[in-house]
């Protein structure tokens, strides 16, 4: 018999936030449990700091830049969709706006802000900092308390909101992953998304801090493209980073990158025929050049002095000298350059966690487990991940806000 209508949420970040402040809306008395010295420690690097908090779209939009398991998420963006958060967000004193991409901000570019305004609007629950907890207790299938390092906690209902293992410096060292599988949940196997890629080659190290925009990255897996789209991508002093990359390391999470197969396109603009005749034309205005020369027209002058290297063309020759076949490496090379992926970066430096609480064990219309009564999940503890754009801060509100009513509610019925 449940008696103390108390919801205890284990994590302090967004999916933490937004439970407890539900939580509390629908009658719960919330203790909030964060090991880190403060609250939303990891928002505070979302979005360069400034925190992308959503993306001002509609359900549908935001569903397809869901990677895995969307719709699973149908409820909880019903009960909290990026319209409803927004209003949320602004309600509780931090106003928004919204930028290229439709990314949301808070207005002051400060991303302490928004958890300032979700801690605002708990005053009177019992918020802990330096809190750890080191394991959910249960009896014959249902929560009965949060054990911590000097006391045990009694309750009948716990929201684990740990979030992944990317970033562990904030505080997302695998806690809550280890506690569900404890209980009996699986946990699909954890892989880095959103992470720059690391490549065999050396010529991406040469050109470190090099950034390209417009240009076409395309992913093949066993000859079969499962990546192509046009934007912005870097190259590191390790491989490759960037929109493009970020993009792509979440498409292909689960793939064996060893049999995956890049190329760059820095022309997309123009066919193959069409960038062969842009060649022949600068080759025909300045026949006395060499080519070393005449690539600047064409790439950035980093890139232009190692393309001849990358395509097997001396620099120092001139275009009477460049024969039919040394042209058509120079126009494959530009509309395909190749790139062999080795891996990827490590979960220090990835966005978001791929894999997680699988959610066949989850009821998507309460987020409670189904396998122990009284233990609830949200954020990205669970097996869901979207692409950057305000994603997967989203799905963290959304999940954390459906998780808090819903445990409320399950104590509530006693």
């Amino acid at each position: 018999m449940k008696a103390n209508n108390q919801v205890v949420i284990v994590g302090g970040g967004a999916a933490g936030l937004s439970a407890a402040l539900f939580a509390s809306r629908a009658g719960a008395r919330v203790t909030m449990l964060e090991k880190n010295e403060k609250f939303g420690k990891k928002l505070y690097i979302t979005g360069k700091g400034r925190c992308n908090l959503c993306n001002a779209c509609d359900v549908e939009t935001f569903l397809k830049n869901v990677q895995r398991n969307p719709r699973f998420l149908y409820s909880a963006l019903r009960f909290l969709s990026p319209d409803d958060l927004q209003r949320l967000v602004n309600d509780l004193g931090c106003p928004t706006k919204v930028e290229r991409g439709n990314r949301v901000f808070p207005v002051s570019d400060h991303a302490s802000d928004v958890s300032r305004a979700f801690l605002d609007g708990l005053k009177g629950q019992a918020l802990k900092i330096n809190a750890e907890v080191l394991g959910i207790v249960t009896e014959e299938g249902r929560v009965t308390g949060v054990r911590l390092q000097d006391r045990l906690l009694p309750c009948d209902a716990v929201i684990l909101a740990t979030g992944g293992v990317s970033y562990p410096a904030t505080g997302s060292t695998g806690d809550g992953l280890r506690f569900a599988k404890e209980m009996g949940h699986t946990i699909i196997d954890l892989r880095p998304s959103l992470v720059p890629l690391e490549v065999k080659e050396a010529w991406p190290k040469q050109l470190q801090g090099l950034s390209l925009k417009n240009v076409c990255l395309t992913a093949t897996v066993h000859g079969k493209i499962k990546y192509c789209e046009q934007g912005e991508m870097l190259f590191t002093h390790f491989g490759v980073s960037g929109p493009l990359v970020l993009s792509l390391s979440s498409v292909l999470a689960t793939a064996d990158w060893k049999d995956v197969k890049l190329t760059l396109d820095l022309k997309p603009a123009l066919t193959p025929e069409q960038l062969d005749v842009r060649v022949l034309r600068d080759f025909g205005e300045a026949p006395r050049k060499q080519l070393q020369n005449l690539l600047p027209a064409l790439l950035p002058g980093r890139m232009a002095e190692i393309f001849p290297a990358l395509c097997g063309v001396s620099p120092t020759k001139q275009p009477a000298q460049i024969t039919a076949a040394e042209r058509a490496r120079i126009v494959g090379t530009l509309k395909a350059l190749p790139m062999t992926v080795t891996g990827t970066r490590g979960f220090e430096e990835a966005i978001v966690t791929c894999g997680g609480v699988s959610v066949k064990e989850v009821t998507p219309a309460t987020l409670m487990s189904k396998k122990v009564k009284g233990l609830f999940f949200a954020g990205e503890i669970l097996d869901v991940d979207a692409f950057t754009g305000g994603f997967n801060l989203q799905i963290a509100f959304s999940t954390g806000a459906l998780a808090g009513n819903s445990a409320a509610l399950y104590e509530a019925e006693g």
